[in-house]
């Protein structure tokens, strides 16, 4: 493969649209689902020139996967990253691989990438070993050459060795590169997709214009319960180039430009049939407690409770609630589909090429093989573009026209409209602290609406037990992942209940925190944080508006700090400043790191202070952002990220971890300042002067 035809595709986003080589001339057979390959020669392929392509069934969102996964295989092979090529998320050129979500980039697929070119460096020395007449413990490997060390002239080539072939001697587990040893991993690098979406050279689904294409925009229900009953097409159909297309209770109408498309179909008179869910989102949370009561199981006990109760001086009762939030990517899902020669190709918006390629396969009909998804560069998951109604929408119209490209892009009033949301929820905690203010007694948790994923944290605890609803079909609107699910809901209501007990105890909240952490990791970081901060913390309400939250997610661990400034007339809250200590192991890129904690607290605060979807049965009545408030400049406070220093060699991935304890850090810093205790996500203005209002007069 010539470095040419390898990044004829980065040039233009760095994916595979413009990749000049067929399925057939894959690295490898794809792996089955479910399994890692043991062959390097599936994520790895040196071609005659020497460039080193990198394959991986990820997707690129913005969080940086191709630069870490390039200075990976660049550590092991000895390589500047900008020699390594990176080719993500097509599903006939790229080994199966879990979804991009969950952290699981670092935290799964990373270690196979390591080993695959640990393993490569070492089959490349001893092919040299080979040709140079040496054995390996004499030769040195940089950039691509490998030498004898004595005899430098004596020289030759990853491209020389392999001649754009696959390798065929396999060692089996080789070992990466002690950390000692490493000159790229913790090293500052360019980002690869940088200089693309800067000048706009990187493409996205919404981008591509494949020679024919037609647009289709789809009929939908006013709201949810609903489905298409009957449609009268006539009108638009009198429009020069528009064709209608229907599968059961799907209909489009296509047009080679997307504006005519969506105005043909504005006069198409559809009728539905259907049930409305009778709640909204004020009732919202009485319907899932109501609902979930019969079937709430104890997940978690441990010690006796009501023995629990009785050892406790200082007891707290706390109701936490959040509503139903989007996911809000400000690309909403886009996927262009081809059907042709019985086989079926969507270029998607998609955090799992390998889900939406069994799920187009599985909507359709077809054998696995018979559908290739490519995925593109992607404006913005966060949990929702793991699953794949766009692209199912995009090949079942292709399906109906073959030989033609049909592009669905969903404006933004459909993808508010369908997402699958955030899980509204409630979390009733009762606790108590013993008179020593050093052990909690007693942990009481019930919650409706999300499981109790995460909502334990490295605290002592004498009692506890956690409770959560098996109720199936218990939200009336979908509901799907949103970056770190349910960890934060549940770290949310435990930092604030913890908060409230230090504050009832007469203690400061890190205090408390240090008294009850029994992990060497969380008391390191509650030091970092305090430490970099300038805090020293004093039992609240202080005034200075200066809160603190814990959160985990899988093994990695955060300590968040923020400081607020709350308008006592308006109910608003400033963020001044945020600050995040953070622990996931081994840091590969640290300007990724950072970049993704900066974008996580952003996005957070929006979570936190004024995202809510408001719906009253089925009908959504936040269609734009203009009503679902996203964060603006104005809100995003002076922002710190730091990570300890750290030997392991083991990353746990950080796109999750520095979601979980943002909410809890605002709620208890605006606790700090006002003496309101706010527990309600989002606390907006009109719940903050709630709150004020329950303030005890001095």
């Amino acid at each position: 493969m010539k470095r040419r035809s390898f990044l004829q595709g980065t040039a233009m986003g760095a994916l595979t649209l413009f990749f000049k080589t067929s399925a057939s001339s894959a690295p490898v057979e794809p792996t089955r689902p479910g399994a890692y390959s043991d062959d390097f020669n599936a994520y790895l392929k040196i071609s005659a020139d020497g460039r080193v392509g990198c394959f991986v069934g990820k997707a690129e969102l913005g969080q940086g996967a191709m630069t870490v996964l390039a200075m990976l295989v660049a550590e092991e092979l000895e390589l500047d990253p900008a020699q390594v090529d990176v080719l993500l998320g097509d599903t006939d050129l790229c080994p199966w691989d879990l979804p991009t979500g969950g952290s699981l980039t670092m935290w799964q697929t990373a270690p196979v990438i390591r080993g695959a070119a640990a393993e490569a460096r070492m089959v490349l020395l001893g092919m040299a070993s080979k040709a140079l007449g040496a054995p390996v413990s004499d030769l040195a490997l940089k950039d691509g050459a490998i030498w004898v060390k004595a005899a430098p002239k004596r020289r030759t080539t990853f491209g020389e060795l392999v001649k754009g072939r696959k390798m065929e001697r396999h060692l089996g587990k080789v070992k990466p590169k002690p950390l000692s040893e490493c000159t790229v991993i913790g090293r500052r690098f360019p980002r690869k997709d940088a200089l693309a979406k800067i000048t706009g050279a990187a493409k996205y689904a919404g981008d591509l214009r494949l020679p024919g294409t037609l647009h289709a925009c789809i009929l939908r229900p006013p709201a949810h319960g609903l489905t298409l009953t009957t449609a009268d097409t006539a009108a638009a159909e009198r429009i020069p180039g528009v064709r209608i297309v229907r599968d059961g209770t799907l209909l489009a109408v296509l047009h080679a430009q997307p504006d005519t498309a969506r105005k043909a179909l504005a006069l198409v008179k559809g009728t539905f049939e259907g049930t409305e869910p009778d709640v909204d989102d004020m009732r919202i949370y009485q319907y899932l407690v109501d609902k979930a009561a019969p079937g709430q199981r104890v997940m978690i006990s441990r010690g006796d409770i009501a023995v629990g109760e009785k050892r406790a001086a200082t007891v707290v009762e706390g109701e936490y609630r959040n509503a139903y939030e989007s996911h809000a990517t400000l690309e909403p899902q886009t996927s262009v589909a081809k059907w042709e020669e019985g086989r079926m190709t969507v270029w998607a918006s998609t955090q799992a090429p390998f889900i939406f390629r069994d799920a187009v396969a599985e909507a359709l009909k077809l054998a696995q093989d018979k559908v290739r998804i490519i995925s593109q560069f992607v404006g913005g998951g966060f949990g929702g573009k793991l699953v794949a109604p766009g692209a199912i929408e995009a090949a079942r119209i292709a399906r109906l026209v073959p030989g033609v490209p049909i592009q669905v892009a969903w404006n933004r009033e459909e993808d508010l409209f369908l997402d699958g949301y955030r899980p509204a929820a409630v979390v009733k905690i009762r606790s108590g602290l013993d008179a020593g203010r050093g052990a909690i007694t007693f942990w009481d948790s019930t919650v409706a609406g999300v499981s109790q994923g995460e909502a334990e944290f490295p605290y002592e605890m004498q009692a506890t037990r956690y409770q959560a609803p098996a109720v199936p079909g218990l939200h009336p609107l979908k509901t799907g992942a949103w970056r770190a699910p349910n960890a934060h809901t549940n770290a949310f209501a435990r930092e604030s209940q913890l908060d409230a007990l230090a504050a009832k105890s007469g203690i400061d909240p890190v205090t408390l925190r240090r008294r009850l952490a029994n992990d060497a990791r969380v008391l390191r970081l509650l030091d970092l944080a305090v430490e970099t901060f300038g805090w020293e913390p004093a039992p609240g309400p202080t005034g200075r508006g200066i809160g603190l939250a814990c959160g985990a997610w899988r093994q990695g661990f955060v300590v968040a700090i923020a400081q607020v400034a709350v308008d006592k007339t308006t109910g608003k809250v400033q963020v001044e400043r945020f600050l995040e200590a953070v622990d996931v192991g081994l840091v590969v890129n640290p300007d990724g790191a950072r970049q993704q904690v900066e974008g996580a607290i952003t996005m957070c605060i929006g979570q936190a202070l004024s995202e809510e979807i408001r719906f009253k049965g089925g009908q959504i009545l936040d269609k734009n952002f203009d009503t679902y408030i996203l964060p603006r400049f104005s809100a995003i406070p002076r922002i710190q990220v730091v990570f300890p220093e750290n030997s392991t060699t083991i990353t746990q991935g950080i796109g999750e971890p520095p979601v979980v304890p943002v909410a809890a850090a605002l709620a208890n810093a605006v606790f700090d300042a006002t003496g309101a205790r706010v527990t309600h996500v989002p606390f907006t203005p009109e719940r903050v002067l709630e709150a004020l209002k329950r303030v005890p007069t001095k």
